[in-house]
């Protein structure tokens, strides 16, 4: 059976429901980030591997803003949908809900996009179906993954270890809590 070469976001997005339990807490009472972040990586590869067709491995995780702490005794949604694929990576994007089981209330506790690689049984990079775009919705995620790829390249140019300009930042490092001493 040859291999599919597109598919819809809609066949591998994937759900996962966690009660989140007192083993699950800070000193404070909250759900660890660390625990939070686990589920996502775990629910990520679900996706990935899912619409690949292969085992996938985590190559980046975008930024992560925990936007709303997490009680012990709330149930956890997670959501993920590959929302960009490459040649061999696929960018899925999660959204993390808790939601109060007693009143029904729900809070948005973060989103976040994982880089996803595909891998064959012996470990080598292997390509992944394209993305069958359907909606508006799903045109625009795939377009902000390219400018996000695109301007983290330019991110990484310029501050380069090769290529770094310290003498013009020294004005605004002025205006932050470090102290130089070189």
């Amino acid at each position: 059976m040859g291999m599919k070469k597109f598919k819809n976001a809609k066949e591998s997005q994937v759900v996962l429901s966690q009660l989140m339990l007192p083993s699950h807490s800070n000193f404070s009472g909250k759900i660890h980030g660390g625990y939070i972040l686990n589920l996502m990586d775990q629910v990520a590869f679900a996706c990935a591997s899912k619409h690949s067709g292969n085992y996938c491995v985590t190559a980046s995780v975008d930024k992560v803003d925990f936007l709303n702490s997490i009680e012990v005794g709330e149930m956890v949604n997670l959501k993920a949908s590959v929302n960009f694929t490459g040649k061999t990576s696929m960018v899925i994007g999660l959204r993390v809900e808790s939601e109060n089981i007693r009143t029904g209330e729900t809070k948005h506790c973060n989103s976040s996009y994982f880089t996803m690689v595909a891998k064959d049984e012996n470990g080598n990079n292997c390509e992944v179906p394209g993305l069958i775009l359907d909606s508006v919705n799903s045109v625009r995620r795939f377009v902000r993954s390219i400018k996000l790829k695109q301007a983290d390249n330019r991110q990484e140019n310029l501050f380069g270890e090769d290529n770094f300009s310290m003498d013009a930042y020294l004005p605004l490092l002025e205006k932050h809590n470090a102290k130089l001493k070189l």
